[in-house]
């Protein structure tokens, strides 16, 4: 893929973005003077139509017209309002991952391709799809278990040529992420070209359908004994690189609010079941859902909560769940010298700033939200204040964190969504409270310990391997103060062309410097 070829894809993206109004809706503060200029060009090049559209509707217009490819990469930037503001985050969020279907015939051959079996072969019946999204499609099927009895699955399959269309996209995106980070300085802390490499990873895991199973796999080990909530059980035997399949889900999406009071769902026992699940995934297994919107949410018959599309997944690492259980926990109960201590344990902002300083401005965001009734206070907006101090203090973008930044806020949406007095404190608190009675307290010097020790155990078994090695290393020093040095002769050649290459440099800057006297010399023989 040329570079040439990612300016011209560049230039289409700017200029489909221009026609709908994209461009002109975004901040022009801290623009420079040409792109002041640009800016204020592009709301005069901008349709009529855009000009009185809302911006999600302009927004939702363009990405229709780039393509679905675009319909991900919008979504994921939703996920980052670091790097294209609150309000334009909100709107990409808007978009809608529903794509026209492609062929039957095109959905057989991938599986076919996958798994090395024919369609007859993997399932008693095949049937045409029921939704299709920018990667994949699903269908419906059925397949005849062992014990001959007939049971209807969910088959994904991945989109003809996605992967191709995505390479040419993300290349578009990493020509923008460097353009950024090389014309417009403030960018630069939020790292545009490493949040392109982060999408290219995700895309790249999404578009690998056996990465899908396992986190759905895990996930479901994880959540056996939860009240309330569960996962798809995975059909390994019909699973591969571009096709999924499931257990089909009989149930009433979460975005049905009318079907779900028609099937007698009790809506605030769902709302709080959603934010404890959730909580109790991210604390206690550092793993978590990470698209857990309304579409991908629905509710069997039992009333139990069934997660599905776990393309997107999070981790945490034992050390940040506690960081995140300590900054709720001082939120919680005003201690704000608590919540900056963490901030810089943690490493979230650079050492040289003052811990006072920090803790006046975590205290600025705190307070007002103490001061609202319970069920008015939002994480979101608690989240939303503790991220625009992040500029003031130098802290750089964390990926793990804007995601589990991103799905907490979707999660207490939908949470609202089914209860409007919903109060995700008090339905936080079993979970947070027993995570951090186990973790921040004395079972968690018990818990360190048992770590330290098996780590000891680890090192006492390797013990004899770095033995050998050592008594390796050191036959072979002897072998060389007795023999000398050796090379194979690829290795000498490669040295030979490495020193060859440092010469003509070494010549080049010898000459320079030379040059560089003689001027001195004659500048001053001129006084």
């Amino acid at each position: 893929m040329s570079t040439a070829g990612a300016y011209l894809r560049l230039i289409n993206l700017g200029w489909v973005l221009t026609r709908e109004g994209v461009i002109s809706a975004l901040p022009a503060d801290h623009l420079p003077a040409i792109l002041r200029f640009g800016h204020s060009l592009a709301g005069l090049l901008a349709k009529k139509r855009a000009k009185t559209s809302a911006q999600s509707d302009n927004l939702a217009r363009a990405v229709d017209r780039l393509g679905p490819s675009y319909v991900k990469i919008g979504q994921f930037l939703a996920t980052r309002p670091d790097v294209v503001g609150k309000d334009f985050a909100a709107d990409l969020a808007l978009l809608q991952d529903r794509m026209s279907t492609f062929p039957m015939e095109a959905a057989r051959r991938q599986i076919e391709d996958s798994l090395g079996r024919s369609i007859e072969d993997l399932f008693e019946e095949f049937l045409p799809p029921v939704a299709a999204a920018s990667m994949a499609q699903v269908h419906p099927a059925i397949v005849i278990d062992k014990e001959g009895s007939r049971r209807k699955v969910a088959v994904k399959v991945i989109r003809p040529g996605v992967r191709e269309r995505f390479a040419r996209d993300l290349e578009t995106n990493f020509v923008v992420a460097h353009l950024q980070e090389r014309f417009y300085p403030p960018a630069r802390r939020l790292r545009p070209v490493e949040v392109a490499k982060t999408l290219e990873q995700t895309t790249k895991i999404e578009m690998d359908l056996r990465l899908e199973a396992a986190a759905l796999s895990e996930l479901d080990e994880n959540t056996v004994d939860d009240p309330g909530f569960r996962v798809p059980k995975v059909d390994w035997e019909r699973t591969g690189r571009d096709v999924v399949t499931m257990e089909w889900i009989d149930g009433v999406k979460m975005s049905d609010i009318a079907g779900l009071k028609a099937a007698g769902h009790d809506l605030s026992t769902l709302a709080q079941t959603l934010m404890q699940s959730f909580l109790r995934h991210t604390l206690r297994d550092g793993f978590f859902h990470a698209d857990m919107h309304q579409g991908n949410l629905f509710v069997d018959p039992a009333g139990t909560i069934v997660a599905v599309d776990m393309g997107i997944v999070g981790r945490l690492g034992k050390k940040e769940r506690r960081f995140l259980a300590e900054i709720l926990f001082g939120f919680i109960t005003r201690d704000y010298q608590r919540v900056a201590d963490v901030h810089f344990e943690a490493g979230y902002v650079p050492a040289h700033h003052n811990h006072a300083s920090f803790a006046q401005a975590i205290r600025a965001i705190g307070e007002p939200i103490h001061g609202q009734p319970a069920d008015t206070i939002s994480m979101a907006k608690l989240l939303t204040l503790l991220f625009e101090v992040t500029e003031l203090f130098d802290m750089e973008t964390r990926s793990e964190l804007i995601m589990l930044q991103k799905t907490m806020v979707v999660v207490e949406g939908v949470a609202r969504s089914l209860d409007p007095h919903f109060n995700m404190w008090k339905a936080s608190e079993p979970v947070v409270g027993s995570w951090i009675r186990d973790n921040l307290g004395p079972k968690r010097i018990v818990g360190d310990l048992k770590d330290g020790l098996k780590a000891a155990m680890r090192i006492a078994e390797a013990v004899p391997e770095i033995a050998a090695r050592v008594e390796k290393l050191a036959v072979n020093i002897t072998d060389m103060t007795e023999h000398g040095l050796k090379f194979d002769a690829e290795t000498a050649e490669k040295i030979g062309r490495s020193e060859a290459r440092h010469s003509r440099s070494g010549r080049v800057a010898l000459w320079v410097i030379a040059g560089a006297l003689l001027y001195i010399a004659w500048r001053i023989s001129e006084f």
